[in-house]
Formats: C-alpha cells, sequence, structure tokens
C-alpha cells in the first residue's frame, strides 16, 4: 500500500507502525492498536472499508463486503476515491476485486463508469465478455477504454517485437557467398576460428556467412490460433497486439483465428486490434481439435509456417484427433508452439495431462510474459530450441 508522505503526527516509528496495521486490519475493536484515523487516513480507511470490510454503508449480500450500494453514482466516488488515495497499480487491483466480490460488471455497461475507471487489461477482458449485452450508449466508451490499453501495450511491445524478428529473419536468409555488404561477420569470424594465424594475429576465413537478399523475399507465415475461452481473457488482448505488430511487418504473413466450440477467422483485421479484440466472444466451450482442423488446411508452406496455439489446453473436443493433427503439421515441417498463457498473471490453470501429451510429440508446452514472446517467435522462425522458462 503506498500513501502521502507522513505528517508530522505520525512521524514517530512506533506510531506509524500502529497506523499501518490499523489500515490493514479494517478497524473496529478487534484491531487492538488502539490507533485512531483522521483526515486523509479516515478517507482512505472508509474507501478499503467499502470492498473489504463490514463498515456503515449499505450491504450487498456478501459477508465480507461493506457494500458500495446498488446506485451508479455511489460507485462513481468510490472509484474516484481510490484513484485520489493509491497509486494505479492498487486501483487496478481494488476494481478488480470488486468486480469479483461485488458484482459490479453489470456497472461497467454505464458509460460514466467506464470513464472513472483504471483502465487495464483486466478490465479489457470484462467489457469484452459484456460486449454482447453492451448498450449502444456505452460502446464507444468501452472502445476507447480498450484503445487505451492497447496503445499502451503496443508502445510497450511493438519496437522490441520489430527488432528481435527482423533479426531473426535476416538470420535465417544467410547464404555461403555473400556479396561484402551482406556478409555476417560475427559468424564468419566463428565459423572460420580453425583457420587462425597465430603469427599474423587473423583468421583467414575460407568460408563466408552471410545474409541473401533473395531468401529475404520468402515470407514467413505466422498462424495465431487462440482459445477465447473466459480463463484466457489476458492472453486474447496480448495476442491481438501482437498479431497486429507482426501483420505490420513485409517479411511475414500473419493469420489470426480465435475459437471455443466454433472458429472465428480474424485476420482480415489485424490493422486494428481494437476490431480483433471486439470480434472475440469470451467464455464457452472449448474445440481445440476444430480450430487446429481449420489452422491445419490453410498451412501451404509447412517449412516456412510457425503455428502457435495459445490454449489452457481444456479440450471438450476429440483429443486424440487433436494430438494427431500436431503431430502430421511437426512432420510436415510446421514449427508448433503451444503457449498456456500469453500474460504476465504467472503460472495458469491448464490440463495437465494435454500437456504432457503434446511435449511428447516434441512441443511443449509452457506459459509465456508478453516480455519473452519476441524470443520465442524468434527462435521458432529460426528453427532452433525455444526458450523455455525454467518454472515449466
Amino acid at each position: 500500500m503506498t500513501s502521502e508522505p507522513m505528517s508530522a503526527d505520525v512521524a514517530d516509528p512506533a506510531r506509524e507502525r500502529l497506523r499501518r496495521w490499523r489500515l490493514v486490519l479494517g478497524g473496529d475493536q478487534a484491531d487492538g492498536t488502539g490507533c485512531a484515523l483522521s483526515g486523509r487516513d479516515a478517507a482512505m480507511d472508509g474507501a478499503l472499508a467499502a470492498l473489504y470490510g463490514k463498515g456503515d454503508r449499505p450491504q450487498t449480500g456478501r459477508d465480507r463486503s461493506a457494500g458500495l450500494g446498488a446506485s451508479a453514482p455511489s460507485v462513481a466516488r468510490w472509484l474516484g476515491d481510490i484513484r485520489t488515495y493509491f497509486p494505479a497499480s492498487v486501483v487496478q487491483v481494488m476494481q478488480r476485486d470488486a468486480i469479483d466480490r461485488l458484482g459490479l460488471a453489470s456497472l461497467l455497461l454505464e458509460p460514466e463508469m467506464l470513464e472513472a475507471v483504471e483502465a487495464d487489461v483486466h478490465l479489457v477482458g470484462t467489457l469484452l465478455s459484456l460486449n454482447k449485452v453492451m448498450p449502444e450508449t456505452t460502446k464507444e466508451t468501452a472502445r476507447a477504454v480498450v484503445r487505451k490499453v492497447v496503445e499502451d501495450l503496443e508502445k510497450r511491445l511493438a519496437t522490441r517485437t520489430r527488432a528481435t524478428l527482423t533479426g531473426a529473419l535476416d538470420r535465417s536468409a544467410r547464404i555461403s557467398r555473400p556479396r561484402h555488404h551482406d556478409i555476417d561477420w560475427n559468424r564468419t569470424i566463428a565459423a572460420n576460428l580453425k583457420h587462425y594465424l597465430p603469427e599474423y594475429r587473423t583468421v583467414v576465413p575460407q568460408r563466408l556467412v552471410g545474409y541473401g537478399r533473395a531468401a529475404r523475399s520468402v515470407k514467413k507465415e505466422v498462424v495465431l490460433c487462440i482459445d477465447q475461452s473466459g480463463s484466457m481473457a489476458a492472453s486474447v488482448v496480448h495476442a491481438s497486439v501482437f498479431g497486429a505488430v507482426l501483420a505490420s511487418m513485409r517479411s511475414i504473413s500473419t493469420r489470426l483465428v480465435v475459437f471455443d466450440t466454433a472458429v472465428v477467422d480474424l485476420t482480415d483485421q489485424l490493422d486494428d486490434p481494437v476490431d480483433v479484440l471486439f470480434g472475440t466472444q469470451l467464455g464457452g466451450g472449448t474445440d481445440i481439435n476444430r480450430a487446429l482442423a481449420y489452422c491445419q488446411a490453410r498451412i501451404t508452406r509447412p517449412a516456412e509456417t510457425v503455428v502457435v496455439l495459445i490454449s489452457d489446453l481444456y479440450e471438450g473436443g476429440i483429443r486424440d484427433e487433436m494430438l494427431k493433427r500436431v503431430a502430421a503439421m511437426k512432420a510436415s515441417g510446421v514449427q508448433f508452439v503451444a503457449l498456456l498463457a500469453l500474460s504476465d498473471e504467472g503460472a495458469p490453470a491448464y490440463d495437465r495431462e494435454h500437456a504432457a501429451a503434446l511435449a511428447a510429440l516434441g512441443a511443449p508446452a509452457f506459459a509465456c510474459t508478453p516480455d519473452l514472446f519476441p524470443e520465442v517467435m524468434a527462435a521458432a522462425l529460426e528453427k532452433r530450441p525455444l526458450p523455455i522458462p525454467d518454472t515449466v
């Protein structure tokens, strides 16, 4: 918890510890601190009590919440209060807790509510899950909220992704008779170390390694196959942003497919990840086999194709057929990557049996953070071992 600098009456370390414990414990006689709050501290305590404690405000029916009341104005005031008293990271946690604990999802259908919240990936997931029931008066505000989050993600991820993948594509186009300005000197030296002449303190490059211009015209194909079940909300958001970034690279042909029990191809909307996100429908069942069948049927150059399945692997379709499709794609030369999640949320829940079965086929399934994703894609494009996190 972060608050303003201490005032004179809380400068004493012992009193400051009591003050912090009082804010954590939430007051009432049971807190045992004997510390009274006033001013800003009292206002902070009230904002916390409305969500986590039993205070004087109207109840919502949940045992451990004081409630924010049923009216939109009271929630709007509360949202404004927490943005005043807490940093953005804490505000986002409290908003998520309010949505879960107090059932505030329906209130996010009100434009004034959306204007008051601190936008993040989790809020985008909630809005997308409400997309089908969202009134027209709210949709433009919701799109503005989603666009802000998407633009922030693009600023953070796009430059590094393009740089990493451009380097990988250049390296994969390496030839042995390059022109002088196409020589990869680092790899040329490494390849000719055995020809080092001590007396001249130099390497004689008997074999040149370089980047071939002609080979660069051969596009790599990337297929993002994304599970849009409710638990994958954050992954859907990040994957849509990465899909737009990949689609902007001339040397990569990108296809983006989302699925539950049905399959939807959103490739023609990749120029705007917000359109992609509003084309998804979070929730519902999962048929990985059907989605992979759709993707497999559209692969024309297996040796130049990377398929990225982003799913927690809870398959509602035909398990054996799913595994056969993965095996067939790998046998044809496709680089197959299975990500249990594409988010910063830590270890996800997933079907361990299916993950083990994929690993046995040479396609290990692991959770991937957005920061690691460019490295994973670079390795797949270069057909080298994937940088799997140690936690897998």
